[in-house]
């Protein structure tokens, strides 16, 4: 039996993704900030990413480590406090699972780290953006950099290492389309800002089930980890409001509404370009959800 050893996993995807190891066969273990106790045949192990502290015994007869954690970049406003926060749940993360791979030597199969199509920056660009793209230079582009970085220096220690650059993951279960759709249930439902950036979006069972394909696939790079659909602002709303059968008229937020809100987090709302998907197409993984209407009807009862 192939062990995985998860962090972050009791998060959104985590808790779906550990399910999914599970019915296929797979050994679980989550490295966890609390202590807590085994159960749902998962083992959990505690670390601190802050002091460095880490249960080895995490790491016994381990094949594959997929690195889920790091801060809810949509979670608060972007103070220097929280920005910080984001970075050393990353980075600090990352680096003390690369330190104690290596100076332990655990021989891994693989090692699948996330990252997000915030590598491209807060931006709108007419192009559709692949993985051969450069990283934006603002707060969020500069983030995913660092944080691929970071995880690509497991391939210096001979680990095949693959990097998954997720969309907007949607879920019925939490996370941005429970939130988005709270308002929706009474009717209340609007474009953002100019509604023509582009929504990169994945649906949870198509993203879990890209973890383990690139466990068994050996995928060795970087993908996007995004639906084959480029949808705008202004149709993902639209969709939603046709999901619920409830109406679509008002107007746009104007943005600036969004930046009194928000602050700087808001571009993350304001900009988005289409991203492509091809390359792990490519590879053989077929996405179960192709566009938003299936992945809705799906989703929302």
């Amino acid at each position: 039996m192939n062990n995985v050893l998860i962090t972050g996993g009791t998060g959104l995807i985590g808790h779906e993704l550990s399910s999914l190891l599970i019915k296929n066969g797979y050994s679980v273990s989550i490295l966890s900030r609390s202590n807590k106790r085994n159960k749902d045949q998962i083992k959990y192990f505690q670390w601190d990413i802050n002091t460095g502290k880490i249960d080895l015994q995490a790491f016994n007869n381990v094949n594959y480590i997929i690195h889920l954690a790091g801060a809810n970049i949509g979670g608060h406003r972007w103070t220097e406090a929280r920005k910080e926060e984001l970075i050393n749940s990353r980075i600090k993360s990352t680096k003390l699972l690369f330190d104690t791979v290596k100076n332990n030597k655990i021989e891994l199969k693989s090692f699948i780290s996330t990252s997000a199509i915030g590598y491209y920056g807060g931006i709108s660009s007419k192009q559709i953006l692949t993985e051969n793209d450069d990283n934006g230079k603002d707060f969020i582009g500069q983030l995913c950099n660092n944080w691929e970085d970071e995880s690509l220096k497991f391939e210096s220690i001979g680990i095949k290492t693959a990097i998954l650059r997720n969309g907007i993951v949607l879920s019925n279960k939490g996370g941005a389309l429970m939130k988005m759709m709270k308002p929706v249930k009474y009717g209340i439902n609007a474009a953002i800002g100019s509604g023509r950036q582009y929504m990169p979006w994945i649906h949870i069972k198509d993203l879990c089930k890209m973890y383990i394909f690139a466990i068994e696939n050996k995928l060795d790079g970087i993908f996007n980890a995004v639906s084959p659909e480029h949808i705008s602002n202004y149709n993902f709303s639209k969709q939603l409001s046709k999901s619920a059968n409830k109406p679509f008229f008002m107007p746009n937020i104007p943005a600036f509404i969004m930046k009194i809100l928000f602050g700087e987090m808001s571009i993350i709302l304001l900009e988005g370009s289409k991203i492509s998907s091809q390359k792990i197409i490519n590879t053989g993984f077929k996405f179960e959800f192709t566009s938003l209407e299936e992945c809705l009807v799906d989703l929302i009862d």
